[in-house]
C-alpha cells in the first residue's frame, strides 16, 4: 500500500508592493514640486559658491517664507475652486492699519494688530459672500477688492502722512513683545532664521492637517471638485468658500504683520504684484486652475523653489530679468505636470 504523504512548501517571501507603493506617490499633488525643489537646489549648489552658506541659506528661507504662507492659503482657496486677486494688496493694508493705529493713535501694538485683523477678516468675508451671493466670478470680485485697497491704503497712507509711508512703529507700546513674535529671529548652524519661517511651518502644517484630517478638509475638495455635487449632499458651501477667503485675509495679516514689525514701517503700495506669485507657487505646488485637486505642503514647496530660484540666480551673477523667464516656464511645467498627475490619479482611484 503506498502511503501518501503530505509535502509542505514555504510560502516564498513577501516582495514590497511596488507598484502599490507607486500609486500611492503618483496621486500625491506635490510630487512633482518636490522633484523641481531637489533639482533647484542641486543645481545653484553646484555653480554657485554662496547657495549653500549659512548667509545664504537664511536669504533664501527668508524670500521663501512669507511667500509660503501666501501661497498655503491661496492653495487651499484654489482647491476650493476660486481665486483671490486681493491677496497681495491685503499685505499691505493690514501693516498699514497697524502702523497707522500705533504710530498715529498711539495705540498698543497689540490692540492695533487685534483691529486689523479683524479688519482683513471682514474683508475676507465680505469676499466670500460677494462671491457665493452674486455668483460672480471671484476673480472678478477680489479684483476690484484688490483696486479698493490699493486706492484706501494710498489715500489713507498720504492724508495721514502726507507720504506714502508709515514709519515710527518700533517706538509704539508692545513693540518688544509683538516684535518677539512676528520679528524675532533665531541662529541655527549660523543661518539666521527669520520669524516668518516658523510661522511658514506652522500655517503649512496646519492647513495639511485640515486637508487630510478634518471634515472641513473634504467639504474644501468638494466644493473645489463639483459644487453642485457638494451642495446635494449637504456640503455648506456658502460657509466653506467665505472661510477660505477668510484664510487668506488672515494669511495676509500674519505677512504684514511680520513685515511691519520687522521693518519698523510699511509702504502702501507694499505687496502689490504678488498676488500671481502666489497662485504661481500653488500651481507649481500641485494645484490645478480648475479647483478640487492640490496640497498645502506643494504649495509650500512651490514657494521654497521660488526663493532658491530667485536667490540662486543673484548667487550666480546672473541678470535678475532671467528669473521672470523662469516664473513662466516653471508655470507652464507645472500646469503640464500636474493634469498628467491628476489624470493619472483618477484613473488609480477607478
Amino acid at each position: 500500500m503506498t502511503v501518501a504523504t503530505k509535502t509542505s512548501e514555504t510560502p516564498p517571501a513577501q516582495q514590497p508592493d511596488t507598484p502599490a507603493l507607486w500609486h500611492r506617490l503618483i496621486v500625491r499633488p506635490e510630487l512633482g514640486a518636490l522633484l523641481g525643489a531637489l533639482l533647484v537646489f542641486v543645481f545653484f549648489s553646484v555653480i554657485t559658491d554662496g547657495f549653500l552658506t549659512p548667509g545664504g541659506v537664511s536669504n533664501w528661507l527668508d524670500d521663501s517664507s512669507t511667500l509660503g504662507i501666501m501661497a498655503v492659503a491661496v492653495a487651499m482657496l484654489m482647491i476650493g475652486g476660486e481665486f483671490d486677486l486681493s491677496a497681495g494688496v491685503m499685505t499691505a493694508s493690514t501693516g498699514v492699519v497697524t502702523a497707522l493705529l500705533a504710530v498715529h493713535a498711539g495705540w498698543n501694538l497689540w490692540l492695533a494688530l487685534l483691529v486689523s485683523l479683524l479688519f482683513a477678516l471682514a474683508v475676507g468675508a465680505f469676499n466670500g459672500w460677494m462671491v457665493m451671493r452674486t455668483g460672480l466670478p471671484s476673480f472678478i470680485v477680489t479684483l476690484g477688492t484688490f483696486l479698493a485697497l490699493q486706492g484706501l491704503n494710498l489715500g489713507v497712507t498720504r492724508l495721514v502722512t502726507n507720504g506714502v509711508q508709515v514709519s515710527g512703529v518700533r517706538g509704539a507700546a508692545g513693540y518688544e513683545s509683538a516684535g518677539s513674535v512676528f520679528a524675532s529671529t533665531m541662529r541655527i548652524g549660523g543661518a539666521t532664521i527669520q520669524a516668518s519661517v516658523l510661522w511658514w511651518i506652522v500655517v503649512t502644517a496646519l492647513a495639511a492637517l485640515i486637508l487630510a484630517r478634518t471634515r472641513f478638509g473634504n467639504w474644501i475638495f468638494a466644493v473645489g471638485g463639483a459644487l453642485p455635487s457638494a451642495r446635494a449632499v449637504g456640503v455648506p458651501a456658502v460657509r466653506t468658500k467665505i472661510l477660505l477667503f477668510m484664510g487668506t485675509a488672515f494669511a495676509g495679516w500674519i505677512v504684514g504683520s511680520c513685515n511691519v514689525l520687522r521693518l519698523g514701517s510699511v509702504q502702501a503700495s507694499q505687496g502689490i504684484g504678488l498676488e500671481l506669485h502666489y497662485i504661481i507657487a500653488a500651481v507649481v505646488g500641485g494645484c490645478l486652475l480648475t479647483g478640487g485637486f492640490g496640497s498645502a505642503i506643494g504649495a509650500a514647496i512651490g514657494a521654497l523653489i521660488f526663493g532658491m530660484a530667485s536667490k540662486g540666480i543673484v548667487f550666480a551673477g546672473w541678470n535678475s530679468d532671467w528669473f521672470m523667464l523662469f516664473l513662466g516656464t516653471l508655470l507652464l511645467a507645472a500646469v503640464l505636470v500636474n493634469n498628467g498627475f491628476q489624470k493619472r490619479a483618477e484613473r488609480i482611484r477607478r
